[in-house]
C-alpha cells in the first residue's frame, strides 16, 4: 500500500485483526465514535489515514520508533542503497 492512498476496507482490517472499534481506533488516537463514522464512509483526514496504515496495515509499533531510527533509515537508503535493498527484502520475507 502506498502512502496517502485511500483505505477502502477499514472495517475489514479491524475485523481481521480481531479488534473492537474502541481497541482499534484508540491505538491511533481516534475515539470509537469518530472511528465508527470513518468506517461508515466519512472522509478521513490524511494524518489519521496514515496512522491507520502504519499501525494496522504495516504493523509498525510507533512506541518503538523514534526520530533517530527514521534518520538512520533515510541515510542508509541514500548512502548504501545496496544494503538498504537487501535489508528491505529480508524484512519483507519475515
Amino acid at each position: 500500500m502506498k502512502t496517502f492512498q485511500n483505505i477502502d476496507n477499514i472495517r475489514d482490517i479491524r475485523k481481521k485483526l480481531g479488534l473492537n472499534q474502541q481497541e482499534f481506533w484508540s491505538q491511533i488516537g481516534v475515539t470509537q465514535s469518530g472511528g465508527s463514522r470513518y468506517e461508515s464512509g466519512r472522509n478521513m483526514p490524511k494524518p489519521v489515514r496514515e496512522l491507520l496504515r502504519l499501525v494496522h496495515v504495516e504493523q509498525v509499533d510507533l512506541a518503538k520508533v523514534n526520530h533517530d531510527d527514521m534518520v538512520i533509515a533515510a541515510l542508509l537508503k541514500v548512502r548504501h542503497p545496496d544494503i538498504y535493498k537487501t535489508l528491505k527484502k529480508e524484512a519483507k520475507a519475515k
